[in-house]
């Protein structure tokens, strides 16, 4: 749970700056990469990380710019990439904004539930972890680069002219 907006926002990009280089990796053909018939796209993976933003924020009383969670999935890998980045950062823009320190123990429902606004603010960022990590295990199944986002990847070992760990 966050006690600072400061926290917040200093983890806020660089799990958005994390989620873009992701983003920047994909390529039109792998948006339709799944596990199996029934998973998820990698489109569906991404739109649902870019739509969550405004969904989860709405519901502590942040309204801004941002995908309609109902909106289908846009039809072009720079149509999600622009939409993502442009409701990442007017979410920062606004708590940063309206929102002080104290508000972080405000509580509302979320799912049935009533959560602090710091949960909240949590949730939105682990959320967007746990997606983007399912995303990368799709990127490998399509072929495509992984950037190492907590450390190196397996691409990344190889241009510190060392051997990729196991």
């Amino acid at each position: 749970m966050y006690h600072f907006i400061s926290d917040f926002l200093r983890d806020w990009k660089y799990e958005t700056e994390a989620t873009q280089k992701v983003f920047d990796n994909l390529t039109e053909k792998s948006l339709s990469q799944r596990v199996n018939p029934e998973g998820r796209t990698l489109a569906r993976l991404a739109w649902h990380i870019t739509s969550s933003i405004g969904e989860m924020l709405g519901r502590v009383g942040l309204h801004f710019d941002c995908p309609d969670g109902q909106a289908p999935i846009p039809s072009t890998l720079a149509e999600i990439r622009g939409s993502y980045g442009i409701a990442a950062a007017n979410a920062a823009k606004l708590i940063e904004k309206d929102w002080m320190d104290a508000m972080l123990l405000e509580e509302h429902d979320m799912y049935g539930e009533q959560w602090k606004n710091g949960v909240t603010l949590s949730v939105l960022i682990t959320h967007q972890i746990h997606h983007r990590a399912q995303m990368t295990v799709l990127m490998r199944q399509a072929g495509l680069k992984v950037p190492g986002i907590y450390g190196p990847s397996k691409e990344e070992w190889k241009a510190y002219g060392m051997p990729a760990q196991e």
